[in-house]
């Protein structure tokens, strides 16, 4: 995690340390304190880099999982004034104007809940009222009970590896006593000089001015969108191109009676039922609504943050999980470490750029396949239910490396095992031409790899090979939830996805489209949309993201000029 914080009772004072690193990192620091109260938070960095968790706010003190998404329309309505850029700030002053208008320390987390959207699971400790109140408002808290003393955490597993007993899910407010103490809450913070987890949306006019789009002339198929620069494409005489006449609908749901019966023999009478792998995009987000209020199954929500999920995504996965009540468990990556791998890795690319080696700048993220089998065990809940697009079929990005769409094959043990060996042999040939890809992220690549194409997967089911895909249903029923939208695109695909904004801009100026233009074919080939509307929006979903890609490479610690500058004087596929 990336910065973190301990409170402990030292038999006359309440005292706070906080640190931007890990939690047992800063617990050996302490000297391995003790006391008859202990407390400890790792956190995730969102909003408010240089801020750290507890909050202390005149004696009171928050621990809180999750994103407040409505922070910002809170604060003008408080009468304590704002002092952080941390949302978590918002519940200590809501306190404290609650306990200043007569409110009952019982009364505080609904107080509290009524006005906050998004997750907050929270310890709130009060030392001059001597309590601690826990409580959630989608179950990503829990209770235990450890030789006579309470325990609690954000999920369940840690307290079971400790042999806690009665172990519960805190729904319902908890109340518990603690020493009582009038002294100031001691606070020390520990941090260093570090570049910024999370940076801001940026603008530069000379930077954003670098970012060309050319209208450029393609050849594109009379049926799709499809150009003549997509890899492996030929035209018939008609100008329809090979992956038209090759194309199996996808979007042909089986019957939802099926799924029903696959998912009988998972439902209990009580607990979570099935794991939902969890982006905070718009089709996991639908499949999240679908599986509560269409299936009514009880979820658990899985996200793993590499590093490249951007604070959107982050606040539509909070904003979902406290709507629909469900507990949201984050496996964090470390992010420092995956971020230094892709930097590496795009400097690399940079040197000798070549659109088959894009693939490299998100490999990072294919430990996501491992985790979902870790939740599994943790949990004791073997189902997985995966909201994937049916329609994201992009053969392109291998394409480019060399390998052909599966109808092009030409032998059947191409496909399987041999298939991956053949597109890890063409990689390597294309490292070749720049050996600093040969770093020590390469384990980290080729293992996440593993885990994507290798692992065994079991009680394992797609929810749209039973629910047709209808993208005006999917946006139509996220507004609903107040789904946040990008503000530079007009496109709800990817948009939490730090990545793609900068590696469609490098598909477009080389190639000449992006994987937009595939997925607005594959809904032309599905009788979704007419050619000439897909046209039209591909126009306005191709334009460069600037905000977003200023992010990616802020995040990275690139400089914006210098990798644009060199993205722009690639050869092109196409003429203007």
């Amino acid at each position: 995690m990336d910065s973190s914080g301990l409170m402990r009772h030292d038999g006359s004072h309440y005292r706070v340390a906080r640190a931007d690193f890990g939690v047992m990192r800063l617990w050996k620091r302490q000297g391995r304190p003790s006391g008859p109260v202990m407390f400890g938070h790792s956190r995730l960095v969102t909003n408010g880099q240089a801020d750290n968790q507890p909050v202390v706010r005149d004696d009171v003190c928050v621990f809180h999982n999750g994103i407040i998404v409505n922070v910002d329309e809170l604060w003008p309505f408080s009468k304590e004034p704002r002092r952080l850029l941390i949302d978590t700030e918002i519940i200590a002053a809501l306190t404290l104007q609650s306990l200043k208008d007569g409110a009952s320390v019982e009364e505080l987390p609904e107080k509290i809940l009524a006005v906050c959207q998004g997750v907050v699971a929270c310890a709130l400790v009060l030392p001059k009222q001597g309590k601690l109140c826990l409580f959630s408002n989608n179950g990503s808290l829990y209770l235990g009970q450890k030789d006579g003393v309470q325990v609690f955490a954000s999920e369940s597993y840690p307290l079971e590896k400790m042999h806690c007993t009665d172990v519960r899910q805190v729904r319902d407010a908890v109340f518990i006593d603690i020493p009582v103490s009038g002294a100031p809450v001691a606070v020390s913070d520990q941090a260093s000089v570090r570049p910024a987890l999370i940076p801001a949306l940026g603008s530069v006019a000379s930077e954003e001015r670098m970012l060309e789009y050319p209208a450029y002339r393609l050849r594109r198929c009379s049926k799709c969108l499809l150009p003549e620069s997509m890899p492996f494409i030929r035209f018939d005489a008609d100008g329809v191109c090979n992956y038209c006449y090759n194309y199996k609908p996808r979007n042909k749901p089986k019957p939802k009676d099926e799924l029903l019966a696959l998912l009988e023999p998972y439902r209990r009478t009580e607990g979570a039922e099935c794991i939902v792998p969890f982006s905070g995009g718009r089709d996991s987000c639908y499949g999240l609504h679908l599986i509560v209020n269409e299936l009514k199954m009880r979820p658990i929500t899985y996200t793993y943050d590499w590093g490249m999920v951007t604070d959107l995504g982050r606040r539509n996965v909070s904003r979902m999980s406290a709507s629909l009540g469900v507990e949201n468990i984050i496996v964090a990556a470390d992010i420092e470490k995956k971020r230094r791998n892709i930097a590496m890795n795009l400097k690399a690319w940079l040197k000798a750029p070549h659109l088959g080696m894009i693939s490299v700048l998100t490999a990072g993220d294919k430990h996501f396949f491992k985790h979902v089998e870790t939740i599994k065990k943790q949990t004791g809940v073997s189902l997985n239910l995966w909201g994937v697009n049916p329609l994201e079929v992009t053969h392109f990005k291998a394409g480019f490396l060399g390998v052909p769409p599966y109808f092009e094959e030409e032998r059947v043990y191409s496909h399987g095992l041999m298939k991956q060996l053949r597109y890890q042999r063409l990689r390597f040939r294309a490292m070749l031409k720049s050996p600093g890809y040969f770093n020590r992220s390469l384990w980290d690549t080729l293992s996440g790899e593993y885990y994507r194409s290798f692992t065994k997967k079991s009680d394992y089911f797609h929810l749209f090979d039973y629910w047709r895909w209808d993208e005006k249903q999917v946006d139509a029923t996220l507004d609903q939830y107040h789904w946040e939208k990008a503000p530079d695109t007009s496109t709800t695909w990817r948009i939490g996805d730090g990545t793609a904004a900068f590696y469609n801009y490098v598909y477009y100026t080389v190639a000449g489209f992006t994987e937009h233009d595939t997925f607005r074919s594959n809904q032309i080939r599905e009788g979704d949309l007419t050619r000439e509307e897909a046209l039209e929006m591909v126009k306005e979903e191709n334009r460069p993201r600037y905000p977003n890609i200023k992010w990616y490479l802020d995040t990275l610690g690139m400089d914006f000029k210098e990798v644009i500058s060199v993205v722009n004087r690639i050869p092109r596929l196409v003429n203007v």
